[in-house]
């Protein structure tokens, strides 16, 4: 088979067409730098170097490929919407029409559960239980982006999508690095009880469950799936025992929600009063997500995709934390 892999330079995307290669697959890379995929193409990817907003890119970059996993978009949860929907519902409408034109089997599109949040604590959440409205300018773009994706299938192109919890493993610089930096700084606190529960999902589970998606039979199609380790855990727990295997001081004190929420966003009032906007080193959502419980149901995903998650999100914990060390040794960061 041979694939297509969008945003393959960031995490999510390499680690993706690295398994892909793996398993003997023919993958086609896309990037803005040559040097974010120089690892994929020493293992044999073809890299195509281009801007995924340029519509005729994305068709050349579909020309002769049976299925493409998209993984690029726009992240974060700061910034303007234009930037968000360019990222993640034009880029996405890009793809699924170079799809059609090219006449590509089945686009296998990584979205978010970033679009369940709603700022209150939540346990088990099936794929239909999306808000009416959407807490930010991300969820937003993304659940766009999804119904782009499921828009094509009455064109005959086969699809799903993919919604993974807090994904970790080596390359992960999303979710512990800042962390890791306002500990070293004495700044981190817990914030609320430190009980709420979440789920997280090692990176190498991801890659089967979208080897999974891209070899599905015709009862999977056409559905979204939430994805994730299956076994939630107390996130200040997580936290802790990264410090831990980072030879940090666990996270100790504590701090209110409401002081927590309070201070965040008058630090987004003033970054938005400040020149250009800059991103806040505290926000409200961050706060959120440290406080409320936020877990999901994969049912659907070990039914219809035979999804059985095998490492555990300590084995992926302890992959990060080698990397990060190694990172830290060559001077990469």
């Amino acid at each position: 088979m041979k694939i297509l892999v969008t945003g393959a330079s960031g995490f999510i995307g390499g680690r993706f067409a690295r398994h892909a290669l793996e398993q003997g697959l023919e993958v086609r890379v896309s990037g803005r730098r040559a040097e974010g995929v120089e690892h994929l193409v020493r293992r044999g990817a073809q890299f195509v170097q281009g801007d995924l907003t340029d519509p005729d890119l994305v068709r050349r970059l579909c020309i002769g490929i049976e299925a493409v996993v998209h993984c690029a978009g726009a992240v974060g949860n700061w910034g303007r919407y234009q930037d968000f929907h360019r990222g993640n519902v034009e880029v996405t409408e890009n793809v699924v029409e170079s799809c059609l034109k090219e006449q590509v089997r089945r686009l296998v599109h990584l979205s978010s559960p970033s679009i369940y949040f709603d700022g209150r604590s939540h346990l088990a959440l099936r794929e239909e239980q999306v808000p009416r409205r959407f807490h930010d300018h991300y969820a937003k773009t993304k659940y766009l982006a999804e119904q782009k994706v499921f828009g094509a299938a009455e064109f005959g192109l086969e699809v799903l999508a993919l919604r993974p919890r807090f994904v970790t493993g080596a390359g992960d610089v999303s979710i512990f690095p800042r962390l890791l930096q306002m500990q070293k700084k004495n700044r981190l606190k817990i914030i609320g009880n430190g009980l709420n529960k979440v789920d997280f999902t090692s990176v190498q589970n991801l890659n089967e469950a979208l080897m999974s998606a891209l070899l599905a039979d015709e009862p999977a199609l056409g559905k979204a799936y939430n994805i994730s380790n299956g076994a939630p855990v107390p996130i200040w727990d997580v936290v802790n025992y990264v410090m831990r295997q980072m030879n940090l001081p666990q996270a100790t004190r504590y701090r209110s929600y409401g002081l927590a929420y309070t201070a965040a966003a008058l630090n987004e009032g003033a970054c938005l009063l400040w020149p250009g906007r800059p991103q806040p080193t505290l926000s409200r959502l961050g706060m959120q997500v440290m406080n409320k419980d936020f877990t999901l149901d994969i049912s659907r995903a070990r039914h219809y995709l035979n999804y059985a998650p095998q490492v555990s999100l300590w084995a992926a914990l302890d992959e990060f934390c080698a990397w990060w060390r190694a990172q830290d040794r060559t001077g990469s960061r």
